[in-house]
């Protein structure tokens, strides 16, 4: 009996660049939000590298979330096409209305301009995520600006927000600040 296989396609090719999502009009000059694709792995691994207190994966790890979780990531970029933000997260496959947003980074030269909440509306407005109505990320208690741009989602989506620790210094192996779990929702991205 034959069986039927889809053709391969290589996540390369999954990934191509798009245009703009959306263009943000920053102080000196156009941002462009869009999908990541393969070419965006290093660019992504120099900005989190350059927003501390952010945890630095391995350039690996963010070609991965640039190509396998690309419809729930989103990057920024300038008009010279350098990444001056971005977004990763997955939905949980065990809680399919539930995103996880597991890192925002925003270079110095797009700061105050609003970006981090465009890139996690960007994302949470994608066709993909329509059945999301959940948002989850973890903060460490001393991360103000994490605090303040989760705050400020929750009052605009006009959603509750709650928080708990989740993981503790000694899970994180003694050297690393609490993580508290933050859930934002339900609310409806129809209104984002």
């Amino acid at each position: 009996m034959m069986t039927m296989t889809e053709p391969f396609t290589p996540s390369a090719d999954l990934a191509r660049p798009t245009v703009a999502d959306e263009v943000v009009d920053a102080e000196a000059s156009d941002l462009f939000i869009r999908k990541s694709n393969p070419d965006d792995g290093w660019g992504i691994y120099e900005l989190v590298k350059s927003c501390p207190p952010l945890d630095v994966n391995s350039a690996y790890a963010y070609l991965l979330l640039a190509t396998q979780f690309r419809d729930t990531c989103a990057v920024a970029t300038d008009e010279t096409g350098e990444i001056v933000g971005f977004v990763s997260g997955y939905v949980k496959s065990n809680a399919p209305d539930t995103y996880f947003l597991w890192q925002v980074a925003v270079g110095e030269k797009a700061r105050g301009t609003g970006l981090a909440r465009r890139l996690v509306e960007a994302i949470m407005t994608r066709p993909e995520l329509v059945g999301v109505h959940h948002l989850e990320t973890t903060i460490t208690p001393d991360n103000l600006a994490s605090w303040g741009l989760f705050r400020r989602l929750a009052q605009r989506w006009q959603a509750p927000l709650n928080s708990r620790e989740y993981f503790s210094t000694d899970q994180l192996g003694g050297e690393h600040d609490p993580e508290n779990l933050i859930r934002i929702g339900p609310f409806q991205t129809d209104r984002l």
